[in-house]
């Protein structure tokens, strides 16, 4: 039986990972705390080393996952919307939206946790929900938004318990994975501790030191620095972009932006449970705002008056001692400063508008309020609005 505090996503990954401790288990003895002991390795449990999971050539090339027109209701409510995405080999993609925009039901799906009223996923190729999907899932590594540990053991024991529902084994070269794993979250000084006693930030570390103990090929990270410090946080984010340096992918749900921003090799939009658009963030942002911006700010501000004049430049609007630009070709703003030295001016700044993921967000959220289908739509609409707008953040 399922243990009554653990998450769908923690119960289905692994053949039992977040099953609670029963008396049927081998994996875990009367010990309240603390690494194993000699005892341990006399009881006749092989030690069984880790065994990274292979990526054949064909998955190396074909997406990790393939979400074709999924819809999943709960009673009245449409979770899913005629989903569709792909997830790319050994990239970051991010799922944004608000709450509700069915993020982690997608992921559910994934797992296996759910099952897609209409439509089809595949992981590595294999359908979750199918036999194959405990092959699946072995292949994962999951952090969900609120991670269930048991409060009443120690750390060490609580990945001692998830390395043995892997089928590791237990002994001195799971125990140094262990070690390894906690280590690499920055919370191996304190697996001895019970769970009960941790942060939230500890758990959430903990949690992470238990996905990657068997390797995973792919990563399903649900707010995965959610209760973190700054510093914590920043240390996780730096994992997860060496787990794609070492081939892993992952699949990561954020409502922040600016971690977004920093880590996606791809990203969706998502809003009542339907992929508004996707792609890798430099991409969508030229294709929202085809034509590059800059503003120049100089001490008089008259003297930018003759920029409006100037080769390359389709929008000119000036306020006080700063112009906006909107130009053809980012290569024209050397020709712009020159300009205007040559004219006397003292240029106090030059600084190109670069569109952040902030920006494609909530000018798409925004303008369509959710329901936008092709961002040339929304480029359009750019185009027949002369304010200053439309080259400043939206």
């Amino acid at each position: 039986m399922a243990h009554p505090h653990s998450s769908d996503l923690d119960r289905n990954v692994g053949p039992r990972l977040g099953a609670g401790p029963s008396a049927e288990s081998p994996a875990l003895d009367s010990r309240p705390f603390g690494p194993p002991t000699a005892l341990d390795d006399r009881r006749g449990v092989a030690d069984r080393a880790p065994i990274p999971p292979e990526t054949t050539a064909t998955e190396a090339t074909a997406p990790v996952v393939a979400i074709d027109g999924v819809d999943k209701r709960f009673g009245e409510v449409n979770a899913l919307d005629s989903l569709s995405l792909r997830v790319p080999h050994g990239q970051i993609t991010v799922l944004l939206g608000p709450n509700g925009a069915g993020k982690t039901t997608a992921i559910r799906l994934i797992t296996g946790a759910l099952v897609p009223d209409n439509g089809s996923v595949e992981v590595f190729g294999k359908e979750p929900s199918s036999p194959d999907g405990e092959s699946i899932r072995v292949r994962c590594g999951v952090v969900s938004a609120k991670p269930s540990l048991y409060d009443r053991l120690s750390g060490f024991d609580n990945l001692r318990y998830a390395a043995e529902l892997y089928g590791l084994g237990r002994g001195p070269t799971v125990d140094e994975r262990i070690v390894e794993a906690a280590d690499q979250f920055g919370i191996a000084a304190d697996l001895e501790q019970r769970v009960g006693g941790y942060s939230t930030g500890m758990k959430t570390r903990l949690a992470l030191s238990r996905a990657v103990l068997h390797h995973p090929t792919l990563m399903l990270l649900d707010e995965p620095t959610s209760g973190l410090d700054p510093e914590s946080a920043v240390a996780v984010l730096a994992m997860v972009r060496d787990m794609t340096a070492e081939g892993k992918t992952v699949l990561m749900c954020t409502h922040l932006l600016l971690e977004a921003e920093r880590l996606a090799d791809q990203i969706v939009v998502m809003d009542r449970g339907r992929d508004l658009l996707a792609g890798d963030p430099d991409t969508l942002a030229t294709r929202f705002w085809p034509r590059p911006s800059v503003s120049i700010t100089t001490a008089d501000g008259n003297d930018l008056d003759q920029l409006a004049r100037s080769a390359g430049v389709s929008d000119f609007q000036r306020s006080g001692q700063m112009a906006s630009l909107q130009l053809d070709a980012a290569e024209r703003i050397p020709a712009l400063v020159a300009e205007l030295v040559a004219a006397g001016a003292d240029i106090k700044s030059v600084v190109p508008y670069q569109p952040s993921l902030e920006d494609l967000y909530f000018a798409v959220r925004r303008q369509y309020g959710g329901e936008v289908s092709d961002p040339s739509d929304y480029v359009a609409w750019r185009r027949r609005d002369p304010g200053p707008e439309r080259i400043s953040t939206p």
